[in-house]
């Protein structure tokens, strides 16, 4: 393991999620100096020079959206080699993208949901009987997880999407609904969480029931060993497909007939007050420090 003394925590940006990014920052940044290190906090926003980052022994990326998982910011790490939290920038690249992460996903013989590419919204004719579910979520392909995604059920509301689609920037993808259970997996290295069962009044799990309601329960999933066993399997089975490591949270849906499908993988998980990840440690006795250590830890090993 590399000796790291002084930390940089990254954070900020300007993605539709910054304000989750601004918290998540502060508490990372709170538990790094808490853990000993030295370290200091930017907002990517006011970062002109990647360089200014060459004093620093390592890198906590707090960010959300295309600055903070797209990959580009991991590159340019890679470039003047200082080693930072979670994935290389290549499996970054697979996983914020959804319809490649989706593709790779099938090729390794793991479900998730059908989809259709909607690469421009203005050429995109097909009418609402065209489409091969009756139950279906239209989001970008390349944003986070929680911004501007719209379910649909009938054929007004497929329509009155697309008008607002036209505004919006994409690509993005049109996905079957899967609506029974939804589980979330944090993993650490090589060490994956106990699962977490996503209950919300929410019609689905919007940024709102996110970030902001506290009448969203994480729950850990209590069923038998061989069926937490599988749910484990399945999310391990989806980070080695997109060739991920350090740290990520894997997100599932299950069916009324008991499948599992692979819903996306977010290579930089949130960290604030009502995140999955420091939900799943505390299950195993971590507080949000000792996560915080472990996510270091699993990034330089």
């Amino acid at each position: 393991m590399e000796s790291i003394d002084k930390i940089a925590v990254l954070f900020g940006g300007s993605s539709g999620e910054r304000e989750v990014s601004l918290e998540r920052g502060k508490r990372v940044y709170d538990a790094i100096i808490a853990l000993g290190y030295d370290c200091d906090k930017f907002d990517i926003n006011d970062i002109k020079d990647i360089n200014v980052l060459r004093n620093f022994d390592f890198i906590f990326i707090a960010l959300h959206g295309e600055e903070g998982e797209s990959g580009a910011l991991q590159k340019q790490l890679e470039t003047i080699g200082i080693p930072f939290t979670g994935s290389n920038s290549e499996s970054c690249s697979y996983s914020w993208n959804k319809s490649i992460s989706k593709d790779l996903i099938r090729k390794n013989g793991i479900k998730t949901p059908d989809s259709i590419q909607i690469n421009n919204p203005l050429n995109f004719n097909r009418s609402f009987k065209d489409i091969p579910v009756d139950h279906f979520f239209i989001k970008p392909s390349m944003d986070g997880s929680s911004v501007n995604i719209f379910e649909i059920k009938d054929e007004n509301e497929y329509l009155k999407t697309l008008q607002q689609l036209s505004s919006l920037k994409g690509p993005f993808i049109l996905e079957e609904s899967i609506k029974h259970k939804e589980y979330t997996v944090t993993i650490i290295w090589d060490f994956v969480c106990p699962p977490i069962e996503i209950k919300t009044t929410n019609s689905f799990y919007d940024y709102e029931s996110k970030y902001l309601s506290d009448d969203t329960d994480l729950v850990e999933a209590q069923y038998s060993n061989e069926w937490i066993d599988k749910i484990k399997n399945f999310a391990r089975d989806s980070y080695e497909a997109l060739k991920c490591s350090g740290w990520a949270r894997v997100d599932i849906l299950e069916d009324e007939y008991g499948d599992l499908y692979f819903l996306e993988l977010n290579s930089s998980p949130g960290m604030t007050s009502h995140s999955c990840v420091p939900t799943s440690g505390e299950f195993i006795g971590l507080s949000y420090n000792q996560v915080v250590q472990k996510i270091i830890n699993a990034s330089i090993d």
